[in-house]
């Protein structure tokens, strides 16, 4: 199951603050803020796709994600690699290098990278 771009700028919110009551996504907000009632149905949305839970205090819900930004975000690439790159880490690989005009040193530090996790295999 996936959020919806709306879902995922509040789940942002929320990773970023860990534990969060309504008033506290709101004022993480940048203006205009979202109306209090639709902070409240992508809340409530979310809590059923099973993305966050909540406790209850009295009648406030202070909301906690159940799912690591981590691993949300490597689904989605994962997914993308599977979808629109024929499942090839290479064809992906390849694009992103051509297409997202690295500089030199950026393209250095992702061989570093890449070395890095060839050595820990």
């Amino acid at each position: 199951m996936q959020l919806t771009k709306t879902e995922e700028d509040l789940m942002n919110y929320l990773w970023k603050l860990e534990k969060a009551f309504m008033k506290d996504l709101l004022e993480a907000y940048p203006e205009p803020k979202p109306a209090n009632t639709t902070v409240a149905t992508l809340l409530k949305r979310m809590t059923d796709k099973g993305f966050i839970a909540y406790n209850l205090y009295g009648k406030s819900r202070e909301y906690y994600p159940l799912v690591k930004k981590k691993d949300y975000f490597s689904k989605h690439v994962n997914g993308l690699i599977k979808n629109f790159f024929n499942d090839s880490s290479s064809q992906f690989a390849s694009f992103f290098t051509k297409e997202t005009n690295l500089s030199k040193e950026e393209l250095q530090e992702l061989r570093a990278i890449i070395d890095t996790e060839i050595k820990n295999k």
